[in-house]
């Protein structure tokens, strides 16, 4: 898996300069818009929450003495917990909307890569490719939010916060590259073989995500490149992922 995950983020290497030759930024422009957008949203969202969410965890500090200090504790917890939730929601929703938009990229990357013209797989339509989004991205996020819940309750215990923090962003780091993979997949697999062929490959998408992840920490900028540069990556490797299997599956059949 390790090894799946260093070419996961070895695959951002050229990403930029790919999109360039294949004269593919201007099939960006409305998820830019739609990542942007969503962003300041959520921003806002999370602005108004933090304090509130802060406010309630200290009280479950019932006594005087140290009430101050966990106060303060608690407002750094709930702006980790706002920060966290954002995130996720901010992930999830970026990519079921842009689902329409992001498939038709991944299609022209793989007919680069592989010289098949477009259309050779699964043909799906506009509405076709929006529903799976939202359906995968609605799964995912369920999931993600099943895992992270607990996950962020250890941060309330000493030295163990320390590990869970590392298993925060490998969980949020692997829906983020499920997410990228998907674009790719929804040409060659159904909904509950995409599922199985992103287990299978788990270190493929973690790779892809932890980039993705990083990206949002970039003030701006971050937010508007991080689905052009993270589906282009996540197509190159998929693609790469499904040929190997394919080849895999006709030597088994000799």
């Amino acid at each position: 898996m390790i090894k799946n995950i260093s070419l996961g983020i070895k695959a951002y290497f050229g990403a930029f300069s790919f999109i360039s030759k294949l004269k593919l930024w201007k099939y960006f422009a409305i998820p830019m818009i739609i990542s942007f957008v969503t962003a300041i949203f959520i921003g806002v969202l999370a602005y108004g929450l933090s304090d509130n969410i802060g406010k309630f965890i200290s009280k479950i500090w019932i006594w005087d003495w140290g009430k101050t200090s966990f106060t303060a504790f608690g407002n750094i917890i709930g702006g980790l917990i706002v920060i966290v939730i954002g995130l996720i929601l901010f992930k999830h929703i970026i990519m079921a909307l842009s689902a329409p938009f992001m498939s038709p990229v991944s299609e022209k990357i793989e007919a680069y890569l592989t010289g098949h013209l477009p259309h050779s797989h699964r043909d799906t339509s506009f509405s076709e490719q929006l529903w799976r989004g939202i359906r995968i991205n609605s799964r995912n996020l369920a999931m993600e939010l099943l895992f992270t819940i607990p996950i962020l309750l250890l941060k309330l215990i000493p030295v163990v916060n320390i590990f869970s923090t590392a298993l925060l962003l490998l969980v949020q780091a692997y829906y983020a590259g499920f997410g990228n993979m998907d674009y790719t997949l929804e040409r060659h697999f159904k909904y509950h073989e995409s599922l199985k062929f992103v287990r299978k490959h788990k270190g493929a998408a973690i790779g892809n995500g932890i980039v993705f992840i990083l990206f949002l920490l970039i003030p701006v900028l971050g937010v508007i490149l991080v689905l052009p540069l993270s589906v282009t990556a996540a197509t190159k490797q998929t693609v790469d992922l499904i040929q190997t299997q394919h080849k895999t599956s006709v030597i088994n059949e000799r």
